[in-house]
């Protein structure tokens, strides 16, 4: 951690944890056969990256479900949930965490997320944490559906770094996706690629 100043967070199991396996499982239910394609860690249908910029809304997302499965009559509420079983919590510690750094070390939270997933984390940390958001948690938020731009594009990286003026070299960058690192590295920033068992609170712990 020498030189560093500030950190990058994502968010999907790095914070908030998810579940792949049970995703491909709740896509298989609904008819999907090539669910590992379909929607993956490092590999999706394009539906999900429009999605996650916003190119396309929370209605024109589940149409596209109904189109790829070829059932017209699938209810939103189907849709929402098979595609929210990949979302899991939040483990026990990681927000005491992330208040403990903020007064040390300039942090931000940089996510790939989109409509239908932010409504059911935003409801999930009010109903079990009563918090209003992750603001609190980091000095400035970036969800990619609400900037237009993802990972691993070097354009929502370069936001974070020209719209806080930060420097590369004094920045860490901790992510779960190879594809995301790789550009951050590109850029100059010091990563960490967190890799279960890891997490958050074993690294800060004791940083490597």
């Amino acid at each position: 951690m020498q030189n560093i100043k500030n950190i990058i967070f994502d968010y999907g199991n790095v914070i908030f944890m998810l579940d792949f396996l049970k995703s491909r499982q709740a896509w298989a239910d609904l008819g999907i056969d090539n669910a590992d394609t379909f929607y993956g860690h490092q590999v999706q249908d394009e539906i999900f990256t429009k999605f996650e910029r916003g190119d396309v809304n929370a209605d024109e997302f589940r149409d596209r479900i109904r189109q790829v499965l070829n059932k017209p009559d699938l209810t939103d509420d189907q849709i929402n949930h098979a595609w929210n079983s990949l979302l899991v919590g939040v483990p026990a510690g990681n927000h005491e965490l992330l208040l403990s750094l903020k007064p040390k070390y300039r942090t931000f939270l940089l996510s790939n997320i989109n409509a239908i997933h932010y409504d059911y984390i935003m409801n999930y940390l009010k109903t079990d944490f009563g918090f209003d958001g992750n603001d609190h948690l980091f000095e400035k938020t970036y969800y990619s559906h609400l900037t237009g731009k993802r990972k691993p594009d070097a354009g929502i990286f370069e936001m974070v770094l020209n719209e806080n003026n930060l420097t590369p070299a004094e920045t860490l960058f901790i992510d779960d996706s190879p594809q995301h690192i790789a550009t951050a590295q590109k850029l100059g920033i010091q990563t960490y690629l967190m890799t279960a068992p890891d997490n958050i609170q074993m690294y800060f712990k004791d940083p490597v």
